[in-house]
C-alpha cells in the first residue's frame, strides 16, 4: 500500500476538496445515496487515469488505469455466502487471474477467515465501509466510523488497513467522505467505469454481454460476491479476457 506521509495526505485533503458534490447516484449495489457536502466552485477533479500516470501521481478518485495496458481489474463488493466467495475466488485463481476485494466490515465479523483467503489467494483487499450504508448521506463523525471501523477490521485480521477504499452505495465518494478516506490512511478512493449490474440477478449470460460489451484495457470493473450468477459468470468472462489478450489482475498491479 502507498504511504501516506504528512505531505501527501495534505495533498490528498486538498484534492478531496476539489470534488463536487453529486446528486442522486445510481450505485452498483442497487439503491441510491445523496451526498450531503456542498459542491465546491472549482471544476472535479478528473478521475480518469493518464497513460503515463505514475502510482504516486494517480488522480484521488480513481475510475479506470492506463489504456495502454493488456490488463483490466475486476473488482468485487465483498459480502454474502462465503461458500460462493470462496467459488469465485478458486475460479479465478484456476485461471491465474488476482482480483480486488473491498470488504465489509460486518462481513469480516460474521467470516474473519475471509480476509486472509483472499490475500493468501494473491488478491488485493480492501475497505467497502463497516455495514454497508449510503455514506455520502451520513453525518461527518457517523461516515468517518463507517471507515474507521472496517479499517480496523482489516488491520486486527492481516496487520494493514487495506489496499483501497471504495464508498458503499454510491460510485464515487463525497468530498466529506474523501476527506475522511485521505484521514483514515487511503491514497485513494477506487471507483469503476464497467458495471457488470450483477446485483440485479440478470443472469450470468446478460452479466458476461455486459462486461464483455464494455470492457478494454485499463478498465475497472465492479462485481459482488454472494451471487450465484456472478459465480457461473467469471470462466467465460475469463476466457474472453485472455482471448482478447487481456489479464485479470489486482487494481494495485494495474495502476502500478
Amino acid at each position: 500500500m502507498v504511504q501516506v506521509t504528512p505531505t501527501l495526505r495534505r495533498d490528498l485533503l486538498r484534492a478531496g476538496a476539489a470534488f463536487t458534490a453529486g446528486g442522486t447516484f445510481v450505485t452498483g449495489c442497487g439503491t441510491t445515496g445523496t451526498a450531503t457536502a456542498a459542491s465546491p466552485a472549482t471544476t472535479p477533479t478528473p478521475t480518469s487515469l493518464p497513460p503515463s500516470a505514475s502510482p504516486t501521481r494517480l488522480p484521488f478518485q480513481v475510475t479506470h488505469g492506463p489504456r495502454t495496458t493488456a490488463s483490466v481489474a475486476l473488482t468485487f463488493h465483498g459480502q454474502g455466502d462465503p461458500a460462493l466467495a470462496d467459488r469465485l475466488l478458486a475460479t479465478a485463481e484456476q485461471h491465474g487471474a488476482h482480483l480486488t476485494v473491498l470488504a465489509v466490515g460486518s462481513w469480516l465479523d460474521a467470516y474473519p477467515a475471509m480476509a486472509r483467503r483472499v490475500l493468501d489467494g494473491g488478491h488485493d483487499l480492501g475497505n467497502h465501509t463497516q455495514r454497508h450504508v449510503s455514506i455520502n448521506a451520513m453525518a461527518e463523525a457517523d461516515a468517518r466510523k463507517e471507515i474507521t471501523d472496517c479499517a480496523e477490521r482489516l488491520r486486527r485480521l492481516t496487520g494493514s488497513i487495506g489496499s483501497w477504499f471504495r464508498p458503499s452505495r454510491a460510485p464515487t465518494a463525497s468530498p466529506l467522505v474523501a476527506r475522511l478516506a485521505a484521514e483514515a490512511g487511503y491514497p485513494h478512493v477506487l471507483s469503476y467505469d464497467v458495471d457488470s449490474l450483477d446485483y440485479t440477478r440478470p443472469g450470468a449470460s446478460a452479466i458476461t454481454r455486459k462486461v464483455l460489451a464494455e470492457v478494454t484495457g485499463g478498465s475497472v470493473v465492479s462485481m459482488h460476491f454472494g451471487y450465484p450468477d456472478t459465480v457461473a459468470a467469471l470462466p467465460a468472462v475469463l476466457q474472453e479476457l485472455h482471448r482478447r489478450g487481456l489479464r485479470a489482475v489486482t487494481t494495485t498491479e494495474l495502476l502500478s
